[in-house]
């Protein structure tokens, strides 16, 4: 241990005078359990350092301040309660959250801190729990450190960033610089967009928004996998706008009474520019919700290891084949315009099936080259929206 562990920790006083602040307050399980949904996500199931097991709970103010951190991710919301005391602890995150899910709806939930400080009261009409402590004291702070970019995002802008790219994310641990969305200032048409891309190395999502005002200094970042998926619980069926700040080694959302930090992936996301072909001249398009039926259908033959599916073009026909030696044959003939050469080509059925998910007009137009070429699909209803697709030899 050295000096400055020593001097972070509490002295025995500080304890004591923090175990004394003993919280009483009342609050509607509904909001308690809102509030601890969201940040009870955050704690992993399985940690080695018991106060990341705890959720922090601070009342201050008349609000209830919930804070969990994995020491990458930390996130804080703050609900109204009736204060009768103010005070701090933490408590086992998941367990306090099983507890309030299982109380019956309209319950008011009384939570209150022994004087030692040791242990947690919660109480809801005839149903009494007493939930272990740990001193608020040794529960880690995330520092942000400066956070010079800012800028306003709409949730919806952000939603359709990481719903069209995040199926793309990488998670090859080996490979952590695709553990996540890169987000960057880019130019499109001449026209400052902020841009999201994911990649695995097998498929690749690119999506775009209008750059908001504030973002043009921004550097290239790596949002995290885990805090793309909190972030979009989080903001699941909002309509306001998100304050985002960030550096080049920490980001922070803001919206309501919630705030999401993350530390960054610390590395170089490759040129992703390079793998987007620019001369694929065959041009299909095809009933998007046809084509992604039928290629669930054959695909029910093929392998668990290849998923592969075979597409076999001539002039406004497509047909869809599978063949696998243990489950037998499929195959599909979809009326499509192609006006192109004959070509067959392989993919993935699941990687096919996870781009045309993304395809929200009628149309998906695949821009192919040959049978070993990457493969650009677009939707001709949003052309802020490109996703690449390797072949497979079939």
């Amino acid at each position: 241990m050295d000096e400055t562990e020593i001097q972070d920790r509490p002295t025995g006083s500080a304890q004591t005078k923090a175990f004394r602040d003993a919280m009483k307050i009342t609050i509607e399980r509904a909001a308690l359990l809102s509030a601890l949904g969201h940040v009870q996500n955050v704690v992993e199931r399985r940690n080695t350092i018991p106060i990341l097991s705890n959720v922090l709970l601070s009342v201050e103010d008349g609000r209830l301040s919930l804070t969990a951190t994995d020491l990458d991710l930390a996130i804080v919301e703050a609900v109204p309660v009736d204060m009768k005391q103010g005070g701090a602890t933490t408590t086992p995150a998941h367990t306090l959250y099983d507890i309030v899910r299982k109380l019956p709806e309209g319950a008011q939930v009384e939570l209150s801190l022994d004087e030692g400080g040791g242990r947690l009261s919660l109480v809801a009409g005839r149903s009494v729990f007493t939930l272990p402590c740990l001193p608020r004291e040794d529960f880690p702070v995330m520092s942000e450190g400066e956070l010079p970019h800012a800028f306003t995002l709409s949730a919806e802008a952000l939603r359709r960033l990481i719903d069209k790219t995040r199926f793309a994310i990488s998670t090859e641990e080996t490979r952590y610089y695709l553990n996540g969305i890169y987000l960057h200032a880019a130019e499109s048409g001449g026209v400052a967009m902020l841009r999201a891309v994911a990649t695995d190395g097998h498929r690749l999502a690119q999506v775009e928004t209008p750059l908001p005002e504030g973002a043009a200094g921004m550097p290239g970042i790596i949002f995290p996998r885990k805090a793309v998926t909190e972030m979009r619980r989080l903001i699941e069926g909002r309509d306001d706008d998100i304050e985002i700040a960030l550096s080049d080694t920490k980001i922070r959302f803001v919206f309501g009474s919630t705030v999401l930090t993350t530390k960054l992936i610390d590395g170089t996301f490759p040129d992703y520019e390079r793998v987007i072909p620019v001369g694929n001249d065959k041009m299909l398009d095809v009933d998007k919700q046809q084509f992604a039926d039928a290629v669930d259908r054959v695909s029910t033959i093929s392998t668990e290891k290849s998923r592969s599916v075979k597409l076999t073009l001539e002039k406004d026909k497509l047909l869809l084949s599978v063949t696998s030696p243990d489950s037998g044959s499929a195959t599909e003939e979809l009326s499509v315009a192609y006006p192109g050469e004959p070509m067959e080509i392989g993919f993935n059925s699941k990687y096919l099936l996870d781009i045309t998910g993304q395809i929200d007009g009628e149309v998906s137009r695949l821009a192919l080259a040959d049978s070993v070429s990457p493969t650009i699909v677009s939707d001709l209803s949003d052309e802020r929206a490109l996703y690449v697709l390797m072949p497979m030899r079939v």
